[in-house]
């Protein structure tokens, strides 16, 4: 028990030495740039920690958790999902276009529309899996090449066929979806800090994440088929079969990132819709070690540097700090995890040598010879 004790203390230290390291980085450029550090952070705490930040902080982690989740269900069978980008953006216009087509009572519509945003992220997460057990492209390059294909189709899309004439605006957007179909606020925590119900989506794909990985046969040929894809094949598992899943259940997760804006407060999607929230589950993703509860934490810890930076500018400090901050502790995070593999690796080899039985010493004669 003390060793597992150990070992989890040690995890827990690679987090958090490498957000102090980050913390100690960022405030000697904020030094070097002619700013008060201490001054910084005070000012970044203090406005982070107001009712209507943790508000935004927790709606903001939401696509955040959700990508990172998305990049986890395909790392966990050794496959780097850079896709999630072009899933979730596909995703979202074709749940906008359909989301504002119908009126629906409110359960069947929100329904719908989460059904087509998972179904549009399955399909396109699927191509990718295709290429590589049929053809045996790398899912790096065929993920890049589609993040590409789905930000032009997604803009020709709209153009052509979804842009909503209704309105007098400029804007390429779609229409905008009913009442019916937007998510309600689940909390208010004052004047203009409501958290949306959208947030309950996020948690259970969070349980069911973690359900299906560590709790389900599926799950554990997904993981052993990441870590060993010879030994997983000896044990009976099809390999080309799981990577097909795999992808496919990420992208399904990738679907939804788009959902928590496009329900909860655009209504409709248009040019000017977020992006980058692919690219920033993967930090996610591995600031959390792929880990449900860790993943959280890191997408809130990135939603509160992103939301705590807007103070910076109002007091003449380069807001970019926040960058960096952010770079340096995915770094970090990378460097300490692997010092603590290390560390626990060697304690374990350490351990399992104190208690193996020490050598039988061979039988010797009486005239002082071996037997």
């Amino acid at each position: 028990m003390s060793q597992r004790l150990q070992i989890m203390g040690l995890r827990l230290l690679a987090p958090i030495a490498a957000v102090a390291f980050a913390l100690l980085v960022s405030g000697l450029v904020l030094k070097a740039s002619g700013s008060d550090p201490f001054e910084a952070f005070r000012l970044m705490w203090d406005f982070g920690t107001t009712e209507q930040s943790i508000a935004s902080i927790v709606d903001r982690s939401v696509p955040l958790y959700l990508s990172g989740v998305a990049f986890a269900v395909a790392f966990k069978m050794g496959l780097f999902n850079i896709g999630v980008e072009g899933q979730y953006t596909i995703a979202v216009v074709m749940a906008a276009y359909v989301g504002a087509a119908v009126e629906l009572p409110p359960v069947l519509h929100v329904g719908l529309i989460l059904a087509v945003a998972i179904a549009t992220g399955m399909v396109w997460g699927a191509i990718p899996a295709v290429l590589k057990v049929t053809r045996g492209v790398h899912e790096v390059i065929s993920t890049i090449m589609l993040n590409a294909i789905a930000t032009f189709l997604v803009s020709y899309l709209l153009a052509n066929h979804f842009l909503d004439r209704s309105d007098d605006t400029l804007n390429l957007q779609t229409a905008k979806i009913a009442e019916s179909g937007r998510f309600p606020e689940l909390l208010d925590l004052g004047p203009n800090a409501m958290i949306n119900g959208i947030v309950l989506v996020a948690a259970a794909v969070g349980v069911a994440y973690y359900l299906l990985i560590w709790r389900t046969r599926f799950g554990y040929d997904l993981r052993a088929s990441g870590l060993n894809p010879l030994a997983a094949q000896a044990s009976g598992v099809a390999p080309k079969a799981m990577i097909v899943k795999g992808m496919v259940l990420s992208g399904a997760v990738a679907g939804l990132v788009g959902i928590p804006t496009l329900l909860g407060f655009s209504y409709n999607y248009g040019l000017d819709f977020g992006t980058g929230l692919g690219f920033t589950g993967i930090t996610v993703a591995l600031l959390g070690r792929n880990h449900p509860i860790g993943i959280a934490i890191g997408a809130l810890l990135l939603a509160f540097l992103d939301r705590s930076a807007q103070i910076l500018d109002l007091n003449d400090i380069a807001k970019e700090i926040v960058v960096i901050m952010e770079g340096v502790i995915v770094l970090s995070v990378v460097i300490a995890y692997e010092l603590v593999q290390r560390v626990i690796e060697r304690q374990q080899r350490r351990l399992i040598a104190d208690e193996a039985p020490p050598p039988e010493s061979p039988a010797v004669t009486t005239a002082g010879a071996p037997a």
